[in-house]
């Protein structure tokens, strides 16, 4: 029993060895940055009106449009992008075949547009359903900003463990992006807003 289990730690080291990681970099790529963008930038929105605005439901307006436009921004891009990949994947295929395509390894736009959208959606929902049951402001700002501190540290581990990248370095690179764009949103709009546009 012993022989068969030394046996099969020894073969799942070997696929581990020989796994090319680089092969995840694109799906997980584009899933990171999509549920990063939309935790990221839903926060970042609503941090910004919350600057100028403490009513609760104007924060979580703001919140909601800019999940349904970021969502929809991140799928028409990703289509875009993945339909150029494919043109001139296909395009290699006939040049080097004589015509001749195999579709089946060729990238999909629609699944890579629906795949963005939920993972931005995915990002998104965190700092609204934060904010959606907290009535008071200075606390409602803070949970918005531990609930996504939260998730950043989720993604940013998530993203290096499956890239098998460095986890610390990959924790604070993300920490740190989220926390300033929060951070300088909030100090814009308050600059701005406090000077009467």
């Amino acid at each position: 029993m012993e022989s068969n289990n030394n046996l099969n730690l020894d073969m799942e080291k070997d696929q581990e060895t020989t796994f090319d990681y680089s092969k995840r970099a694109q799906w997980l790529r584009a899933a990171v940055l999509g549920a990063n963008d939309g935790l990221v930038s839903t926060a970042s929105l609503m941090m910004g009106i919350g600057a100028v605005k403490q009513d609760v439901r104007i924060m979580l307006l703001t919140g909601f449009a800019g999940l349904v436009a970021g969502a929809c921004s991140m799928a028409i891009g990703e289509f875009i992008s993945v339909y150029s990949q494919y043109d001139i994947e296909v395009a290699q295929m006939k040049r080097e075949s004589g015509g001749e395509t195999k579709k089946e390894k060729l990238p999909s736009p629609t699944q890579a547009a629906i795949a963005s959208a939920l993972a931005f959606s995915l990002g998104a929902i965190v700092p609204l359903l934060a904010a959606a049951f907290v009535k008071e402001y200075e606390v409602r700002i803070g949970v918005i900003v531990a609930a996504v501190t939260l998730a950043l540290v989720m993604f940013g581990w998530l993203g290096a463990v499956l890239g098998k990248a460095p986890v610390v370095k990959s924790l604070v690179r993300v920490l740190i992006g989220g926390w300033l764009a929060m951070a300088i949103t909030f100090g814009f709009t308050k600059l701005v807003g406090s000077h009467g546009l």
